[in-house]
């Protein structure tokens, strides 16, 4: 499917020089990408952005600097609902695997096996539900692993003013 819309997310402010690239995804790995692999994990709304980055509590709210993303994204799959997931032969509950746990323990997260198989198939993202403590049913998450500044995997941070720092150097060294 399509994906057109605004997203949000919320960085670490040392890291908003570089709020496309998925390198933090890549080098710690998350629940719909494996270490190694870069992904871009957006909110569909900023409540969502919140529970995310709170994990549901909200005195760890943190520093951050929120950007909205203009997403126009071709190649998703979306897996928000029973249809679409029954449609893509996966179960909620591999979906929704405790996948920190399961890497710390020394297996591979059933989540993992998910998107290894999506992206292998051609998939540019998925769309999936919020699992943050705290997340509404409604909540999603667009999680992308092919992503640009052209169509059909087009991406685009809204910074008119160009208030986003343009590399590391603008932060303190502690």
């Amino acid at each position: 499917m399509r994906f057109q819309g605004t997203c949000y997310r919320a960085h670490d402010p040392r890291w908003a020089f570089s709020p496309l690239s998925g390198d933090g995804a890549r080098t710690y790995g998350g629940r719909s990408n494996r270490k190694g692999v870069p992904a871009l994990y957006l909110a569909l709304t900023i409540d969502g952005m919140i529970v995310e980055m709170t994990h549901g509590f909200a005195h760890r709210l943190d520093p951050l600097t929120v950007c909205s993303y203009q997403v126009d994204v071709d190649d998703v799959v979306d897996l928000r609902d029973d249809a679409g997931r029954k449609a893509n032969g996966i179960a909620l509950n591999a979906l929704a695997c405790a996948w920190a746990d399961d890497v710390a323990s020394g297996r591979y997260p059933a989540s993992w096996s998910i998107a290894d198989r999506l992206i292998e198939e051609g998939n540019a993202g998925v769309l999936v539900p919020s699992f943050a403590v705290g997340a509404k049913p409604d909540m999603a998450n667009l999680v992308l692993w092919k992503w640009g500044p052209d169509f059909p995997h087009r991406v685009e941070v809204h910074d008119p003013s160009g208030r986003l720092p343009k590399d590391q150097t603008s932060w303190p060294q502690s």
